[in-house]
């Protein structure tokens, strides 16, 4: 089997109204490489390159290079392989960030087992989205410091997603974009303002289906004073409507600040490209939003996508629909 006996996760919640800034990448930094969901194989040897050609030192965590058999061919090595790379990327000071190598299926199983004093006690950039959003979830509620949903290096970057998808993840992590700067998308990929307005709280979010699979749990999503950031890939508009439904339903729609919609890629069941299949999912997301008088700012350029903006999760943002942008209301990076 993948895995031992699991414990029960005993970490309390963190409490504050927003994540503390991590310390900045620095240039020639090591970088470690984990693969805490699926396997990429030869693509972890590429991602050092990649690094390596931008002047940093790749650092390949050993399940990075593994695949177990079946039934379990989805996950990159052993869970408890998988956790230790993860622990032992952020217990090393010579580690200056965490970067996974694609997503997949998998990060679930290693929530409970995560040692939250260690991660806490070593807090860096860590980068990676879609199924790694459960990961960035446990690490909001039990961690406290800000991470970072980004482009993964072999399903983004050795992909070669347009500009600013590398640049604008590198100028965050290393401290080029700070307290009072504006992200926005570039002139390409603007957003869709669905309900005006501005509000500010701490960014939250990722992968739909993640976020409510989590329901229930230790790690699931607070949305109380957030902006609320969802996304996610080949998923048909009823599953949406039904992911949606059960957020709502588990009041996590009830003290939200405003609402981010990310890329919805590869819909399920409707015969348009991406761009125009946006516009089948805002009617849902209407339904849900329209009555509770926060501001949505939808087709956001973030997840999978191209391009693929770095947000940072568990930071104070304003979500400025009219701007189309949102607008960092603290440090990051220190």
């Amino acid at each position: 089997t993948p895995q031992g006996p699991r414990p029960t996760a005993a970490t309390p919640p963190v409490t504050g109204p927003y994540a503390t800034a991590v310390p900045a990448l620095k240039p020639g930094a090591r970088i470690a490489i984990v693969a805490p969901a699926s396997a990429a194989l030869d693509a972890a040897d590429q991602a050092a390159e990649w690094l390596e050609a931008r002047g940093y030192t790749p650092q390949v965590m050993p399940a990075s290079r593994s695949r177990l058999d079946a039934p379990y061919d989805y996950l990159a090595g052993a869970d408890a392989d998988r956790l230790a790379d993860l622990h032992a990327a952020f217990a090393a000071p010579e580690v200056g960030a965490v970067w996974c190598l694609q997503g997949g299926f998998g990060s679930w199983r290693l929530l409970d087992q995560l040692d939250f004093d260690l991660l806490r006690r070593h807090p860096k950039p860590f980068i990676g989205y879609s199924d790694i959003t459960a990961l960035h979830l446990a690490l909001q509620r039990h961690a406290g410091f800000v991470t970072f949903h980004g482009p993964m290096l072999a399903q983004d970057l050795l992909a070669g997603k347009r500009d600013p998808t590398e640049s604008h993840l590198l100028s965050m992590i290393t401290g080029q974009v700070g307290q009072g700067a504006w992200i926005t998308p570039p002139p390409y990929a603007t957003a869709t303002e669905l309900i005006p307005g501005s509000a500010t709280g701490r960014l939250i979010g990722g992968n739909l289906a993640l976020i409510a699979s989590l329901i229930g749990s230790d790690n699931e999503i607070d949305t109380r004073g957030a902006i609320l950031f969802i996304e996610d890939v080949n998923e048909a508009l009823p599953r949406i409507d039904r992911l949606l439904s059960q957020l709502a339903a588990a009041g996590k729609f009830d003290e939200l600040k405003g609402v981010l919609v990310g890329n919805f890629t590869r819909i399920l069941g409707v015969q348009m490209d991406d761009a125009q299949a946006q516009g089948m999912l805002y009617p849902l997301i209407l339904d849900q939003f329209r009555s509770r008088g926060i501001p949505v700012l939808a087709a956001w350029p973030s997840g999978h996508g191209d391009p693929n903006l770095t947000l940072p999760l568990g930071a104070q943002v304003t979500l400025d629909t009219g701007r189309g942008g949102l607008r960092l209301e603290q440090a990051v990076v220190h």
